[in-house]
């Protein structure tokens, strides 16, 4: 009877804790197993692939900030997701029509919020400026074939770096991939698959992993036996999804190694726990 009512008591106790927290010093933290991504920054926060999307990351204890990158018409390598600008900003046309300056013209935050009216555009170099030794960095190149050299750009621009520990390269071009890995091989590179070729035969992730550090899919087209496939050969998994929160637990079924998501921390009462500072 004496055990019975200690164990109603902790339980009490308990729930209290996670209730209230612990007197103050206790925090939320995501899942430590499982990288947190920010897609395009905090971009459920902040209009995407922006400097306060990024800040809003950072701020969320991200562990690496998603971006995308695109050539200017000038050669300089600036963050967007889209080819072209009309979706994010007060222009239209393609990026690579623009010079630098016609581009940092353009208003990437109104279509978010007019709190956000003046934000402009950012490049790779100005991204690394501020960010670097802040977060890790996943970079995805978009559409690499429509830019010839720009792998030489990028290896160009990170060269400066002495420790590229916390930057990972990625696209759905492979031979970019490649590409990347042969010019700097201390820099990490990351796959992307699409849903239609998510069936990777042996032969084909003996390939990938030979040179790719993670082969990153959308969750909803993975399964466990592809991650442990993957992890067997030493490489790693980073898993997509629209925001959803059966994609944490998922993930972690599934045993991958981060999430890239608009949350840039998990949402709330999945896999968020209590720990004391």
């Amino acid at each position: 009877m004496r055990k019975r009512k200690l164990i109603w008591a902790l339980g009490i106790t308990a729930s209290l804790l996670l209730l209230v927290g612990y007197n103050g010093q206790t925090k939320k933290v995501h899942n430590p197993n499982l990288l947190s991504i920010a897609h395009r920054g905090a971009s459920s926060f902040a209009p995407e692939n922006t400097r306060a999307a990024f800040q809003k990351g950072v701020e969320l204890q991200a562990d690496y900030l998603e971006c995308d990158v695109h050539v200017s018409k000038d050669g300089e390598l600036v963050i967007m997701h889209d080819e072209k600008v009309d979706r994010t900003t007060n222009g239209s046309g393609l990026i690579s029509e623009y010079t630098l300056e016609e581009l940092k013209n353009l208003d990437v935050g109104s279509y978010h919020s007019d709190m956000f009216a003046g934000e402009t555009i950012m490049t790779m170099n100005e991204l690394l400026e501020e960010f670097y030794d802040h977060v890790g960095l996943l970079i995805e190149l978009k559409n690499p074939a429509s830019y010839p050299g720009v792998e030489e750009k990028v290896v160009s621009i990170l060269n400066e770096y002495e420790d590229l520990g916390s930057i990972i390269i990625q696209s759905f071009d492979v031979e970019s991939m490649r590409k990347i890995h042969n010019l700097l091989p201390s820099l990490e590179v990351a796959v992307l698959i699409r849903p239609a070729e998510s069936l990777l035969s042996s032969r084909k992730l003996d390939d990938l992993t030979s040179f790719a550090s993670y082969i990153n899919f959308n969750v909803s087209f993975l399964n466990k036996r592809m991650v442990d496939n993957i992890h067997r050969r030493d490489s790693k998994v980073l898993v997509w999804s629209k925001k959803d929160k059966k994609l944490v637990a998922k993930a972690q079924k599934y045993g991958v190694d981060g999430i890239i998501s608009d949350f840039s921390k998990w949402p709330d009462n999945e896999q968020i726990f209590l720990v004391q500072e």
